[in-house]
């Protein structure tokens, strides 16, 4: 439309001391996850049981088989101590056990009767200082984990995108998103955030998500793909965050962090380019024969089109915690707030000639509690608050000349992004073999515009910079609702029963989400009468739009799975499992427009421990990923929209830029056939619409190349088997029903009418519901690819090796360095388009017609075909540690949008509206995306000093960050849009004067300095 999990494993190894497992490597962890297990060997005698306990009181005991196995499962994530006990006496014991989200911690205790030379005792623990294990056997696929350790150390921005940037194979999506993350090449609404084990994803277009304050975080997982039959609805990537718990021992602090504005790089200027002018083309229905080109504004190259060197950004964060025990043993609590302070200034273009200066605030607090009822039940409740408002401020005029702010224009609108969560678990460990786990969530979401005090006049647009026409003070050309809310809850319940050598688990997956007068409102609330604005398109057309579909609806989504994780061998392990969900969207009336059923989704991976010492692990899976739609997909697809054009000329201009003089020409239009009419769910999707997945396949292998590096490789290869988009064309609906033998006429009201546009799968043939006029009889259409006019199919195939060495951290330092290749093609991104920051889900342009798509099969724009990544830390003194992170990566693919076909005139969808162009043609010719050249490679360098002097017992700590220290500032994104205005006779084209130039850069060199104590 127009613009993964820890593998229960009975057959353990006898490996070495498990003090540090690998977070970051090729195994994989379960996404969602919240908990891990401890498994091993002990000596085979009557009477000999293991005791696991954490710093928050929880204690289980186990008993050692016959074989001298044993294993603790379900766990939650923390540090424990591991005591094996003979006859109700601790004989041996093994401290500081980490245990992080759906991984595997391996203990021996076979060899524990004497501690050979060159080895340390810590009390009852022996501790081999070369038995650092960093291969989990017990995992079938890719995950990494980041502590709170690790984030102690390392410089990376305070948020969990950024936390996820750490992770091969994964990009930076369009700023047009701001800071989402794309997964393997998938679009950034195809992924999934988790909070303690809920869903906080942004609940109405899934784009970004609910966070954790930074100082919360206990460990975050970032998945990269290929996770087990328990988890879905995501076939990008997944951000899962665990917050700190309380312990037996009270601990608080607090910290200061300063982002100083005198410390920032400069930003870029943004000049205009200098775009080629071309060669004049044969056009038969030009006067002369020919379409020719010239520059939109030949006085534009060169010149300033933007002033950014005075568009930075300074702000300071305040934070705290407290953490302890309320009653010993039982009961602990935990809570976090945050809050961050942010002030920035932002000169607009020289077309628009005003500078904001914004305030923004936005806080967040973390509560939890947990309590260990018994030793074989404990309940966990979380509470999560965010309070976001963006934009607080004023406006004021800028002149280009002076470079100076002028007279105050207006109040800034602010942007409220307001989330509350509780979540409550509860898990019963039933038997020694049996675990039943019970997750409850809920969450509110308020996200409405406060507007300042701003005019009742109608917004006016002029993209051309036409002559006399001036700006006035309203800044608004749509309007969102203050009761803009939303809200979900969830429930899953898993259990989980080894028998054997089977892990097996059956649980069901159940998520629904509400939204409420979401969208555009076209109603200007200081002047009701005025539901449009004006846009000038020459120096005597003027257009009026109206814009408006602000609106309710809901979705449903409900998963059951069965998975069986089974140890064939003692070494190979199977993860077998399946799971199917059912996803359905309601429209504003409650009534369902999509039901997707029975969406069955296999899942395997397998596990071989090559040497039998957990040395080398080959490893590989193959599964199918379905993703639902959001809340979003009903917002001008199947719910009342309106988006109409009315085209005048106009004699005068008044001082508010309003014109006069109007005489309408020709009547009124909509590119979508948006008149605000009601749309009949039985027309706006297709009757046998599935829903989007993916086919995924991992290979890859770890190995110990000694007792302190790591290594290996992961190959990956993702499909894109089915999507859905929306298609505008009822033309070719209509030319389908004529070669059937039907009078196309007597279903115009269903054809054009308010359901212009429906939601298919592009590639599949979709049967469309078509009632005749005045009711009564209709007709099922059947449409094939070849009856839409489409060339191809969906097609997204992505291919990445990703290679990697690590040292992982012994006290002294620690070091990892990844090399990702990836190759992307096909001629679609996903639910969203980054070329124009396109957000509506699974509405874009993409498949509206098929002129539309005529010449999109290319490159695909969130692949960067290199990667490198390193992050290392030095602990230089017990009081001082430097660390550094490095993301360098090659470029974007380049695109030219403009008029369709070879005479470089065409406009068959009616989208260029005789204003800019959305086809991927340029000058005559087919331009793919990527044939027109890329960004340049960037190289992120981020640097670390910390301070934590020994006369404040290493509590005190003083940190300096710097981020982007090379201070580049490379564009990541350019201009899509080659072409502009289009006059017929003769026929001639505006080449956009901006084409090719920066729309995004590089974020300026910023400088973070932080004081810390922790008691």
């Amino acid at each position: 439309m127009s613009s993964h999990n820890k593998n229960r494993n009975p057959m353990w190894r006898h490996t070495a001391l498990a003090l540090a497992l690998s977070v970051s490597l090729g195994g994989v962890a379960m996404a969602q996850s919240t908990t891990g297990s401890i498994f091993g060997q002990a000596p085979a005698a009557a009477g000999e049981t293991v005791v696991v306990t954490n710093t928050s009181g929880l204690t289980r005991e186990v008993p050692v088989d016959s074989a001298g196995r044993f294993q603790v499962s379900s766990v939650p994530v923390g540090v424990y101590t591991v005591s094996l006990k003979k006859d109700g006496a601790v004989t041996d014991t093994r401290k500081n056990v980490a245990v992080s989200p759906g991984a595997g911690a391996s203990i021996s205790f076979a060899a524990a009767a004497a501690a050979p030379a060159g080895t340390t005792s810590l009390g009852a623990v022996t501790v081999s200082a070369n038995a650092l294990p960093t291969i989990d056997v017990s995992s079938v696929n890719s995950s990494t984990v980041i502590t709170a350790a690790d984030l102690q150390k390392l410089p990376v921005g305070r948020n969990a995108e950024s936390i996820a940037l750490l992770a091969p194979g994964t990009v930076k999506g369009s700023s047009f998103f701001g800071n989402a993350v794309s997964f393997g090449g998938s679009s950034v609404s195809e992924n999934a955030y988790y909070v303690n084990g809920y869903n906080t994803g942004e609940p109405y277009k899934n784009i970004g998500g609910f966070q954790l304050p930074y100082g919360a975080i206990d460990q975050q997982e970032t998945l990269t793909g290929g996770y087990n039959a328990k988890y879905g609805r995501s076939d990008g990537g997944v951000l899962n965050q665990i917050g700190k718990r309380g312990t037996n021992e009270w601990h608080f602090g607090a910290q200061v962090v300063w982002q100083p504005r005198f410390l920032e790089g400069t930003p870029v200027n943004n000049y205009y380019g200098h775009p080629a002018v071309p060669a004049p083309i044969a056009n038969p229905n030009s006067s002369n024969g020919l379409t020719t080109y010239k520059l939109a504004n030949p006085a534009l190259p060169g010149t300033l089109n933007q002033y950014r060197n005075d568009n930075k950004l300074w702000q300071t964060i305040y934070s705290a915690y407290v953490g302890g025990p309320l009653i010993k043993d039982k009961l602990f609590m935990f809570l976090a707030a945050e809050t961050t302070k942010t002030q920035s200034n932002n000169v607009e273009s020289a077309a628009l000639a005003k500078v904001q200066y914004n305030r923004d605030k936005d806080t967040k607090i973390y509560a939890k509690l947990d309590w260990n009822i018994t030793d074989s039940n404990i309940l966990e409740l979380t509470a999560l608050d965010n309070h976001s408002a963006t934009g607080a401020g004023s406006t004021y005029a800028f002149n280009y000349n002076t470079l100076k702010s002028g007279a105050f224009n207006s109040n800034n609108d602010v942007t409220k992004d307001n989330a509350r969560f509780y979540i409550g678990h509860f898990t019963s460990y039933i038997t020694d073999a049996a675990t039943l786990s019970i997750l409850y969530g809920k969450a509110n979401f308020q996200d409405p515009v406060v507007y300042a005090n701003k005019s009742p006049l109608p917004f006016v647009s002029n993209p051309l910079q036409l002559p006399g026409i001036p700006t006035n003070v309203q800044t608004n050309s749509f309007w969102t609702s203050p009761q803009a809310s939303n809200a979900s809850h969830g429930l899953r319940v898993d259990f989980d029963y080894k028998l054997g050598t089977h892990d097996l688990a059956v649980g069901i997956d159940n998520m629904t989400y509400q939204a409420s007068h979401q969208g555009r409102d076209q109603n200007n609330p200081f002047n009701p009468a005025d539901n449009y604005f004006w846009t000038y398109r020459s120096a005597t057309s003027v257009r009026k739009s109206i814009i408006g579909w602000a609106t309710s609806m809901s979705t449903s989504q409900k998963a059951y799975y069965l998975q069986d994780d089974w140890q064939v061998t003692p070494n190979v392990l199977l993860d077998i499992g399946v799971r199917n969900d059912h996803f359905k969207n309601f429209n504003d009336l409650g009534v369902a427009f999509v039901d997707e059923k029975n969406q069955w989704e296999p899942r395997i991976g397998a596990s071989w421990d090559v040497m039998g010492d957990s040395s080398f692990k080959v490893y590989g899976n193959m599964g199918r990923y379905y993703l639902a739609l959001p809340d979003n997909a009903a917002e001008r697809a199947a719910n009342i929209s309106t988006y109409t054009r009315t085209n005048y000329t106009y004699t005068s201009v008044d001082a508010n830029g309003i014109p006069q003089g109007l005489t309408q020409v020709g009547g009124v239009t909509s590119p979508d056939g948006e008149f605000g009419l009601p749309k009949d769910p039985k027309q706006v999707t297709a009757r046998n619409l599935k829903p989007e997945y993916v086919d995924e396949f991992i290979l890859g292998f770890d190995k110990k190349l000694n007792d302190n590096w790591t290594y290996g490789a992961k190959a990956s290869w993702r499909d894109l088997k089915t999507a859905i988009d929306d298609e505008c064309s009822p033309g070719q609906i209509a030319n389908k029903m004529t070669s059937m033998g039907l009078n196309a006429a007597n279903y115009s009201d269903s054809l054009y009418g308010a359901s212009y546009c429906r939601l298919i799968n592009p590639g599949l043939t979709n049967t469309i519901y078509v009632p005749k006029n005045g009711g009564g009889s209709s007709v099922l259409v059947s449409m094939s690819q070849k009856d839409w006019g489409y060339i191809n199919g969906v097609k997204r195939k992505i291919g990445s090796l990703n290679l990697y060495m690590e040292h992982p951290f012994d006290g002294k330092w620690m070091g990892r360095v990844d090399y990702t290749f990836s190759r992307g093609f096909g001629n679609t991104e996903g639910q969203v388009r980054s070329d124009f920051g396109q957000s509506d889900v699974s509405k874009t342009e993409d498949w509206d017609s098929w002129q539309l798509m005529d010449g999109q099969d290319g490159e695909l724009s969130n692949i960067r075909k290199h990667q490198i990544r390193f992050r290392g830390a030095y602990q230089i003194t017990p009081e001082w540690l430097v660390s550094g992170t490095l993301l360098a990566q090659s470029g974007t693919p380049k695109e030219c949008l403009g008029y369709y076909g070879p005479t470089g005139t065409g406009d068959p969808t009616g989208y260029n509206g005789g204003s800019s162009g959305n086809y991927h043609w340029c000058h005559g010719m087919r331009i793919p995306p990527g044939s027109a050249g890329h960004t340049p490679w960037t190289e992120q360098v981020n640097l670390g000093v910390h301070y934590t002097p020994a006369f404040a017992d290493h509590k005190l700590g003083i940190n300096l960050d710097i981020l982007n220290a090379l201070d580049q500032q490379k564009p990541v994104q350019t201009q899509a849009v080659g072409e502009t205005i289009y006059t017929p006779n003769p026929a001639t084209v505006s080449i956009n004067n901006s084409y090719g130039d920066g729309i995004f850069w590089q974020t300026p060199r910023t400088v973070r300095l932080s004081v810390t104590y922790d008691y």
